[in-house]
């Protein structure tokens, strides 16, 4: 098993994203585990999250898993359905902010996850760390790149599994401008029992 875990780097005017603190702790210390930081910038031009992500995608992963923030998460949320909108409600690294734009002009107006959601939610559970299903990774940049890489492996015909994980923000970003967060060590062991469900081997079947 070679799995892929990305994160993105801090945006909206904070300094920190869950996200890239849990890559930061678990790069190198979980076998067939590989991570990459990406761009919070939309769209496919130089400097995009795409980009970034493009050249990675060339490897040969059995999994692809997508982290993100969101301010509004209580718990670890496995994101099911990844719509082809893009329209963000603030501006990305770049102050660029897309309104009411397809992400793929003539795509699918949904792709569905293909990790096995149910399984990693009760992996996270079974770990102390709450978690749950949802069905819209909303339609900023977070959407935006599980559409992508699902219709790009859709287009190649790829099994590769991919999908999206939401995390909460971190009490420290909270403090400043509410919502509900996590610790980040009840996030990562979250994350890490998510991990470990894949690479015990694939699932048949989308949850």
């Amino acid at each position: 098993m070679r799995i892929l875990l990305t994160a993105f780097e801090p945006f909206g005017g904070s300094d920190r994203n869950p996200s890239l603190e849990v890559v930061r702790a678990i790069d190198g210390s979980l076998p067939g585990v590989d991570t990459v930081v990406l761009p919070v910038v939309t769209g496919t031009a130089p400097g995009s999250a795409w980009v970034t992500m493009l050249p990675v995608l060339s490897a040969s992963w059995s999994c692809i898993v997508h982290l993100g923030e969101s301010a509004k998460a209580e718990a670890i949320m496995v994101e099911r359905v990844a719509v082809n909108l893009r329209d963000a409600a603030i501006a990305d690294n770049q102050g660029h902010r897309t309104i009411d734009e397809p992400v793929v002009e003539g795509g699918p107006a949904a792709h569905f996850a293909t990790l096995p959601t149910r399984e990693l939610v009760a992996a996270s559970v079974q770990a102390g760390t709450a978690a749950a299903m949802s069905l819209s990774a909303g339609s900023f940049l977070c959407n935006e790149t599980m559409y992508r890489t699902l219709h790009h492996l859709h287009q190649r015909r790829d099994r590769t599994r991919a999908g999206f994980i939401h995390l909460p923000q971190l009490p420290e970003q909270a403090a400043i401008r509410g919502g509900p967060s996590m610790d980040l060590h009840r996030t990562l062991d979250g994350v890490r029992a998510m991990l470990r469900r894949l690479g015990d081997g694939p699932t048949l079947g989308r949850a």
